[in-house]
């Protein structure tokens, strides 16, 4: 199944994918949905008012997680670009639901930055609510996966060695449009899909899943060990190798391109880099 949450009449709606329509799930979005047990059967099951997909305003795909864990520094190409070694664990920081935005909404820029960077990514989407997880419950948890463009001011993530200010401006992380569900594709709860962005029609990234170095099952055994898993939480499970920081000279966001972001049967992000507006 493909699933997304839906802006429309000033509301949102979860909904499933079914040919040229999209159709209401009974629930206000995919993160409410996630919540119940039955989740997987009543998304199948129902049939619900239809909405079309031409035109559809996507918000993300869960717009409250109760966390985003990213993870930096998995795939190997991207890991040996930023002149690092391979890591022995997964490196770990958050994002906060504020940063999050739909597959079509505009990448804010901010204007405190110099150096607004793209970052392709593969993100799990947790169906059910797990702590420690091992083995077959780890692979049970996973609800699916969509897209996530870990879009970083690369001057704030480095002014110290932690990541985090460089990785949760408001309004700056398109995320979705669909959660697809292991079933559909190829590899399942581990994946190997081809990950692709472009600025502009200049291709950025150009990788495969299958190049990770922690595969999804793999990071949420390691996320649950830490802290409790619920349904809709979101991994963010890195980029590989083309971001603009690694580049010589480097290359950044400045506001008007129009960033497409794109995994291989899950979907498409497209973006315009906008600058930050006064509130």
């Amino acid at each position: 199944m493909k699933l997304a949450t839906l802006r429309t009449g000033g509301t949102t709606r979860a909904v499933r994918l079914d040919g040229d329509v999209l159709v209401d799930l009974g629930a206000p979005d995919v993160g409410a949905l996630l919540g119940r047990d039955d989740w997987a059967e009543r998304a199948a099951a129902a049939g619900g008012q239809t909405y079309a997909v031409d035109g559809a305003d996507f918000a993300p795909v869960v717009p409250q997680p109760s966390k985003v864990v990213c993870v930096g520094l998995n795939y190997r190409n991207h890991i040996q670009e930023m002149g690092r070694d391979l890591p022995k664990h997964p490196t770990l920081f958050a994002k906060f639901a504020d940063a999050l935005i739909g597959a079509g909404d505009d990448i804010v820029r901010p204007e405190e930055t110099e150096q607004f960077d793209w970052e392709v990514e593969l993100a799990v989407v947790v169906g059910k609510r797990v702590r420690r997880a091992r083995g077959e419950e780890a692979e049970q948890a996973i609800a699916g996966f969509t897209v996530l463009n870990d879009v970083t001011c690369r001057d704030w993530q480095f002014r110290t060695r932690e990541w985090l200010q460089g990785k949760i401006w408001d309004s700056s992380t398109p995320v979705g449009p669909y959660l697809v569900t292991p079933d559909e594709l190829p590899g399942g709860v581990r994946p190997a899909l081809d990950v692709r962005l472009t600025v502009d029609g200049e291709v950025m990234q150009s990788d495969t899943t299958a190049d990770l170095l922690f595969d999804p099952v793999a990071l949420v055994e390691y996320v649950s060990t830490i802290v409790r898993l619920n349904p809709g939480d979101i991994i963010a499970t890195g980029t590989p190798g083309g971001v603009g920081h690694a580049r010589k000279p480097g290359r950044y966001l400045l506001g008007g391109e129009t960033v497409v972001a794109e995994i291989d049967r899950i979907g498409c992000l497209e973006n315009r880099v906008a600058k930050e507006r006064s509130l």
